[in-house]
């Protein structure tokens, strides 16, 4: 096989660092293009695809490079207990746009305003992938593809639309965001097209996002806590609307 250093020396500045066994695993099932993947032991990866993922164990076959555990260490930041790193093509922001865009929509937009914190980013893209959501967005300075992010979310920016856009820019459909003076969210059916916004963990939604709200919604809360982790949050209003008919079939 190739050494595969060169290559990923020449990719590593564009391209998504996929960290781990089953960060590559989702982007291979969601249609990353990925040029170059490599491990530390090839023999212990694909035995991990034959009992998790064997619908990708051939693709993981032909890419897999082994390379000595010095070479891996040095082309990731932080070396995964399952010795496994690729880089993938980041999907072109048009087709992301255009992905956001589309109507009619099937599904929410979630609207992360703000984000603060890395890993929370990546949590709250791994939920919107689990329950089908047309995509995340961010406003704010966070790079929900940084390396972080795309570790939290375990490769599954490539199962939905992943962008950071103004509050100017986000996509069309009624806006519900989450506010403690909301409406109590037990009582109301968010539609197919809501799009669904979060303030940040520490200071809540912006004035310019809140003005654009159409609808603000109150998740339930015992008195005297004071909030939700963004996450969970984010997991509390997609469970709701699945669980109030939303929920699109499973393929």
């Amino acid at each position: 096989m190739t050494d595969p250093v060169p290559l990923w020396r020449q990719r590593a500045g564009s391209a998504v660092l996929l960290d781990g066994f089953h960060a590559l695993k989702h982007a291979l099932r969601f249609g990353a293009e990925v040029p170059v993947a490599v491990t530390t032991d090839r023999r212990a990866a694909l035995a991990l695809a034959e009992e998790l993922a064997p619908d990708v164990r051939d693709a993981l076959d032909a890419l897999l490079a082994e390379v000595p555990e010095p070479v891996y260490a040095s082309l990731v930041p932080r070396p995964h207990p399952t010795a496994v790193a690729a880089l993938a093509v980041r999907p072109l922001r048009e087709a992301n746009l255009e992905r956001l865009g589309h109507t009619p929509r099937t599904a929410p937009v979630v609207v992360l305003d703000h984000p603060r914190n890395l890993g929370n980013a990546g949590a709250v893209i791994r939920l919107a992938a689990g329950f089908g959501a047309t995509g995340v967005v961010t406003t704010g300075t966070l790079d929900p593809w940084h390396p972080t992010v795309v570790r939290g979310g375990a490769g599954l920016h490539f199962a939905t639309a992943v962008e950071r856009l103004s509050v100017d820019e986000l996509p069309s459909g009624p806006l519900f965001a989450l506010d403690p003076e909301g409406e109590d969210i037990r009582g109301m059916k968010l539609p197919d097209d809501a799009v669904l916004a979060f303030g940040s963990e520490r200071s809540g939604l912006s004035a310019e996002l809140r003005a654009r709200a159409d609808h603000l919604v109150a998740l339930p809360m015992r008195p005297q806590v004071s909030s939700y982790n963004l996450a969970t949050s984010v997991a509390m209003t997609l469970y709701h609307w699945s669980a109030t008919g939303g929920a699109p079939a499973a393929s």
